[in-house]
């Protein structure tokens, strides 16, 4: 029986569940923004790239990239569905409060990406 609980322990020690609840927070956010995406075009363009969870799991910071550049608007007006979609699909105490941002590795991957393609350019 130690062994059974002690392997518990090691799962939840490689995989923590403010993991977890990001990875689900992920799919979900990403399924909705797709859904919502077939109404307000300004959100077709747009991926979500990361999720980042307090531990005490009140707030929720999500990560984007899009080519669109009033995606943060739309992503502003429409989170309470994008809430509402998490509450309902996902068994929480409480729903995080989202902030959504844009990614600033994949803003700065573009900016290189430019810099080397004018280089070879040259």
């Amino acid at each position: 029986m130690t062994k059974l609980s002690s392997s518990k322990s090691n799962l939840h020690l490689r995989y923590p569940r403010v993991a977890r609840v990001n990875q689900l927070l992920r799919e979900v956010v990403a399924e909705e923004i797709e859904r919502l995406s077939d109404s307000d075009q300004r959100l077709s363009l747009l991926t979500v790239t990361d999720v980042a969870t307090d531990p005490d799991l009140r707030h929720s910071t999500i990560l984007f990239s899009s080519l669109d550049e009033p995606a943060s608007e739309a992503l502003e007006e429409n989170r309470a569905k994008i809430q509402k979609a998490i509450a309902s699909q996902v068994r929480m105490k409480r729903t995080p409060q989202l902030k959504f941002s844009l990614d600033e590795a994949i803003v700065s991957g573009q900016k290189i990406e430019a810099i080397i393609q004018k280089i070879h350019e040259q």
